[in-house]
């Protein structure tokens, strides 16, 4: 009777060790089946690439992304400022929403109890690293330092600075001793991997050897400091593109057209006054010196890409990361009449967006449905299997994944200072605020996608007017809502911009690379 119960005991401890152990090795495969991300931004990358339709860009690594996974056609940012961009996709947050609508501000000073996207990745065992830009840093300024960068998104930061920052004094540039916020440009001397960017693609490729030899799970993000002024890249870059080929294209400049925009929308595209000058007939050469460089510089970006993809296949981590490739917001190229961005005209709103990896379909293109760049964290989310935090507002674009006819939203909302924008498949709406009245802005992208005849007061699109008007109108109330869980919010505060200064030489005595780690004089 004893050995009997004995007997069933040991049946019973038997069977409760092996459930336990299958739970164990459940739980051990599903950490095993895991997947990676790989994030890679671009600063002030338009959609002038191969894959979006620019035949004369060369952007092949690019390309074969898109080939290899998803690409979104109608893809825009929430401010087309970097640091007011940067906060809202790495929060899954609108710029009402963050209140950080200026550069150089933490965010940790505003929203002090936000869960960032890499933090999140974190909290569930991830190793997050940085590389390079990923929030904002003044360019070129503040390179090889941490910028606005912020603490709580990462396990590990890397500062890279190369011969680009440390030759400014041959850079070209219309606005002496400037580079960032002014245009300029330079044809440089040497080879990729002494470039800032392409010192970051070294150090990527070396974390993806670290994390295929160690099994580790991880969220690495690198973030390019081109094509951002200043427009610097190797020579072999210039050389794959033919100067007098380069169209500069109708600027809009003229008294009557900006009369037939709100003075906020001419004020945008005309505050670059020493730029303006560029797409008169005197200069057109000039400005396709320029816009020559700006794509020479894309394809240096893309270079540094491909090394980092073609690296990730080698490993074999390609099998189990999703790759997610965009930039903060777009770029005009004398579209308007303007250069750089911070307008709400399409050049500046609408970005790349591509994603890549296991249970993404290959070869798509979704040009139509409207998304957000404050979808990426819900997106990555939902593709990793992890919950998303209460407080991101944006969409997961997983169900377009399986069904490009599908749409998450009517359009997508953009604001830049007193303006908000509203891109759908076919139209934009503008709606400016100008002492507590409203000026409008309607296009009709499919008879005018250079943005340049202003229907608003046209009676045919009455109705198309006002059916948007209401659709703007509730996507602005809501992205003024303060999200759940969000905690405490803080009134935003700059921090101080970063001294122009150069930094020293880019190796050691010993022949190794270093990085501004400390104080810039200790160096």
């Amino acid at each position: 009777m004893y050995q009997l119960i004995y007997y069933r005991k040991l049946r019973l401890s038997l069977f409760l060790i092996f459930i336990f152990w299958g739970c164990q090795n459940e739980n051990f495969i599903k950490e095993s089946q895991k997947l990676n991300v790989l994030f890679l931004v671009a600063d002030d990358l338009n959609c002038d690439l191969g894959t979006y339709g620019n035949s004369q860009v060369v952007s092949p690594n690019i390309d074969k992304l898109a080939e290899e996974g998803t690409l979104f056609g109608n893809a825009h940012v929430q401010y087309p400022l970097c640091g007011p961009s940067r906060a809202s996709f790495m929060t899954g947050m609108y710029a009402d929403q963050t209140l950080i609508t200026k550069n150089n501000v933490l965010l940790r000073t505003t929203v002090p109890d936000i869960i960032s996207m890499g933090q999140r990745f974190r909290q569930q065992g991830y190793r997050s690293v940085r590389i390079g830009k990923i929030y904002h840093y003044d360019n070129p300024s503040a390179i090889g330092t941490s910028g606005a960068d912020d603490i709580y998104t990462w396990d590990q930061t890397i500062n890279p600075y190369g011969r680009d920052k440390i030759e400014e004094f041959k850079i070209n540039t219309l606005t002496p001793r400037q580079y960032g916020g002014t245009l300029s440009w330079l044809s440089a001397e040497g080879n990729d991997n002494e470039q800032t960017d392409g010192i970051a693609a070294t150090e990527a490729i070396e974390q993806l050897e670290y994390f295929s030899k160690t099994g580790k799970k991880f969220f690495l993000a690198v973030g390019m400091y081109r094509p951002h002024t200043p427009f610097v890249a190797p020579k072999k870059y210039f050389k794959l593109y033919n100067r007098d080929s380069i169209h500069i294209p109708y600027d809009g400049s003229s008294k009557e057209y900006l009369e037939t925009i709100p003075k906020a929308a001419a004020n945008s595209i005309r505050f670059k006054k020493n730029q303006n000058l560029l797409n008169l007939r005197s200069n057109k050469k000039l400005a396709q010196e320029i816009k020559e460089a700006y794509y020479a510089t894309t394809s240096f970006v893309d270079a540094q890409i491909g090394r980092i993809l073609k690296k990730l296949k080698e490993t074999g981590l390609d099998k189990n990361t999703i790759v997610v490739f965009t930039s903060d917001h777009g770029y005009h190229l004398g579209e308007h009449g303007h250069w750089q961005k911070q307008t709400l005209f399409e050049n500046s709103t609408r970005v790349p967006l591509i994603f890549s990896g296991p249970g993404i379909k290959r070869n798509v293109k979704i040009n139509k449905s409207a998304v957000e760049l404050i979808d990426i964290y819900p997106t990555l989310m939902d593709l990793t299997g992890i919950e998303t935090p209460d407080h991101v507002v944006g969409k997961s674009l997983k169900p377009i994944f399986n069904n490009k006819k599908i749409k998450i939203r009517n359009g997508a909302l953009t604001k830049w200072k007193n303006g908000y924008s509203m891109k759908t498949e076919d139209f934009r709406i503008t709606k400016w605020e100008i002492n507590e009245e409203f000026e409008y802005e309607l296009y009709d992208h499919k008879i005018d996608k250079e943005e340049l005849i202003n229907l608003a007061s046209n009676l045919t699109y009455s109705e198309i007017f006002d059916s948007l008007k209401l659709k703007l109108n509730e996507r602005i109330s809501n992205s003024k809502i303060k999200p759940r869980a969000i905690g405490r919010q803080i009134k935003q505060k700059t921090i101080p911009k970063a001294s122009n200064l150069t930094h020293g030489d880019i190796y050691d005595k010993n022949g190794q690379r270093i990085y501004l780690k400390k104080d810039i004089n200790e160096i």
